[in-house]
């Protein structure tokens, strides 16, 4: 029974990008031609040299973001409102994981590498709104994204969020490191598994889990 591994939480933070929504949605697609479209009116570069910069940033600084405010002094809030400036269209309102999420014992929040009213319009889509206790963006870490630790503690010291009573949801396992070090349990949620130390689960199918999760640790 996998609810026993989560009878101490009392803080439950998720990611928002292919964490609170199915991948299928392919949202990253556009903000990722976004970026590179940003990138090559702003730093004069080819498409194929901005994608293969984009690309390299987001491995060697965690966001590709973080990259180009280090390697290029970038102003990031007319960056992040043009590359969230998206389509919705391919979500949709998922009633039975807005029940789970809505049954978490103790405080619920999203903590994603982009923007809060990003996260907003895309938790309405998802019919999440509401559920939430905040909604925490890059810009509530001074710019500064996951996986890096500071953004992280940032985040919880703002919050007042204990992480030895906390889980954390995410897509991306570099993005689970830092709060399984800080005492947290820790779910990955992808349609592969990355075993690795720091992951205690997977999942592919987050309202499944959650709903695993909600039942009573002795099985009645």
């Amino acid at each position: 029974m996998i609810s026993k591994d989560f009878q101490h939480v009392r803080a439950w933070v998720f990611d928002l990008d292919n964490t609170l929504y199915h991948p299928s949605a392919r949202l990253f697609d556009q903000i990722e031609v976004k970026m590179t479209d940003w990138m090559m009116r702003s730093l004069a570069l080819g498409r194929e040299e901005a994608d293969r910069l984009r690309s390299s940033y987001w491995q060697l600084h965690g966001t590709t973001l973080a990259g180009l405010m280090r390697e290029h002094d970038v102003d990031p809030v007319p960056y992040l409102a043009d590359v969230h400036d998206i389509s919705l269209a391919h979500l949709t309102a998922d009633a039975l994981l807005a029940q789970q999420i809505g049954q978490l014992p103790g405080r619920r929040i999203v903590f994603t590498n982009g923007t809060a009213p990003y996260a907003e319009r895309v938790l309405e889509a998802r019919g999440l709104s509401g559920l939430f206790d905040a909604v925490y963006g890059v810009e509530h870490t001074g710019y500064r994204g996951k996986p890096e630790r500071e953004a992280y503690e940032a985040i919880f010291a703002a919050d007042g969020l204990d992480p030895a009573e906390g889980a954390m949801f995410e897509d991306d396992p570099r993005n689970l490191a830092v709060p399984h070090a800080l005492g947290m349990r820790t779910v990955h949620v992808a349609e592969l598994a990355t075993p690795a130390p720091h992951i205690h689960h997977h999942t592919d199918d987050l309202t499944a889990f959650l709903g695993r999760l909600l039942e009573p640790a002795d099985g009645h």
